[in-house]
């Protein structure tokens, strides 16, 4: 059983092609279709943290919402920030050790924005989520053995708490789906608010039976 068994399927559109987003989603069981934006992410050169993850999530979200007919479309951007750089996906394994030796030893900072419009109304909404990650000091060896895994060529930070890298962190402070690239917990209270019309009259019948 899921909270989202009387939504229909075609309801939600996630427009990204990241399969840890697609995941967490399917873990709450929210039925969706995936459709990856077009966005350009590194046209956005915005440097507050919380305006850049916003700013992009509500981007990508227009960019399929203009393709999309009676849906809610979902946006989001994860990026890590390591004293107030932000720091995006590595484009080779140069900016991969880079990055891994930079977060090394310290603390930094995880913002995932996310927005959601409704195509049929055109009402949107951004909200966003921060979550302190701290790393203990790496070894060479494992950075460079992480590397050759592949796996952070696609994560922001150049990393993925949900992988091999798990063994850098010592304490996360706040959501951890967040780090892993979606605040459920945020996600799910803002998508009820917004979708009172029809998916938290849905809910509430869903848990009286």
């Amino acid at each position: 059983m899921s909270l989202f068994d009387r939504i229909h399927p075609d309801t939600f559109v996630l427009a990204s092609a990241s399969p840890r987003r697609a995941q967490l989603l399917s873990l709450i069981g929210l039925p969706f279709s995936i459709k990856p934006s077009r966005v350009d992410e590194d046209q956005f050169l915005e440097s507050d943290p919380q305006k850049h993850v916003l700013l992009l999530s509500l981007h990508k979200a227009r960019d399929v919402a203009a393709g999309a007919e009676n849906s809610i479309v979902i946006g989001a951007d994860t990026i890590v920030v390591l004293d107030s750089k932000i720091l995006g996906k590595p484009q080779n394994s140069h900016e991969a050790y880079s990055m891994l030796k930079a977060l090394s030893g310290k603390v930094h900072r995880v913002y995932t924005g996310f927005s959601l419009i409704d195509t049929s109304s055109g009402n949107a909404i951004s909200d966003y989520e921060m979550t302190k990650v701290y790393f203990r000091t790496l070894e060479d060896f494992e950075i460079k053995r992480y590397i050759e895994t592949k796996s952070p060529m696609d994560k922001a930070g150049a990393y993925g708490i949900q992988d091999l890298s798990a063994v850098f962190v010592r304490r996360i402070e706040g959501c951890f789906y967040n780090v892993v690239g979606f605040p459920l917990a945020k996600f799910y209270k803002t998508l009820r608010e917004f979708t009172s019309s029809h998916l938290s009259n849905d809910l509430k019948h869903h848990h009286e039976q």
